[in-house]
């Protein structure tokens, strides 16, 4: 299967439960959900002006929205020919659950990584069973779409971004009816506000909850 991929590289996973863990990231091109916050505007369209060739988007390159198509072999023969050392996948956007990604987290742990995916809970969550899903989700976005009940209940992780009380509110009437003893819940301030940062805090401590910090941007890494 062919994926629209805007870019490929190693790194540090910078939030939620991975902190910290060597990762490398294929962010795929195309997401419809609209997030006024969203730092990677440049991967909504998947125009074909934009597409490039396979070996362009091995590199971070946020500048503009280049999309090359690649299958899970096409991939793994890249992340070798860069020497890439780490062995945990995260699969970002864009929204990457746009796309069927059976054959790509299938393969990958066939070749023994581990994968990751990134989602807005938007779109029905297709991957390996034991791929690790990470569900921010994200509610009265511009392009009106709702998180899906499926997509929660599949998550291994839920990270919600919050700034005010609303945020928490929202996450509640979220999980009202979704079973999360075995989920691991991260509240994540958006921009890094003191003020929100603050509210996680207060919140995480009362419920047992995990604060999710994006040390990539205190690093300023990608």
């Amino acid at each position: 299967m062919n994926y629209p991929v805007n870019e490929v590289f190693e790194t540090i996973q910078g939030e939620g439960v991975f902190t910290g863990v060597p990762a490398i990231f294929v962010r795929l091109q195309g997401c419809p959900v609209g997030c006024a916050w969203c730092d990677t505007k440049q991967t909504w369209d998947v125009l074909e002006a934009n597409k490039v060739e396979p070996a362009q988007v091995i590199t971070v390159d946020g500048t503009i929205g280049r999309w090359a198509e690649h299958t899970a072999q096409s991939l793994i023969a890249a992340f070798n020919a860069k020497s890439f050392t780490a062995r945990h996948v995260v699969i970002t956007g864009g929204e990457p659950c746009m796309y069927d990604l059976r054959d790509l987290t299938q393969t990958l742990h066939s070749q023994g990584f581990a994968t990751q995916i990134e989602t807005s809970g938007t779109f029905e969550v297709l991957c390996a069973d034991d791929t690790w899903v990470t569900v921010s989700p994200k509610v009265n976005m511009k392009g009106g779409y709702k998180v899906l009940t499926h997509a929660l209940n599949r998550a291994n992780e839920i990270k919600h971004p919050i700034a005010t009380e609303n945020h928490i509110a929202e996450l509640d009437n979220l999980l009202q009816d979704i079973d999360i003893s075995a989920k691991t819940i991260c509240l994540q301030p958006i921009s890094q506000k003191p003020r929100a940062t603050e509210l996680a805090m207060k919140v995480c401590i009362a419920r047992n909850w995990r604060l999710s910090i994006q040390t990539h941007k205190y690093l300023n890494i990608d």
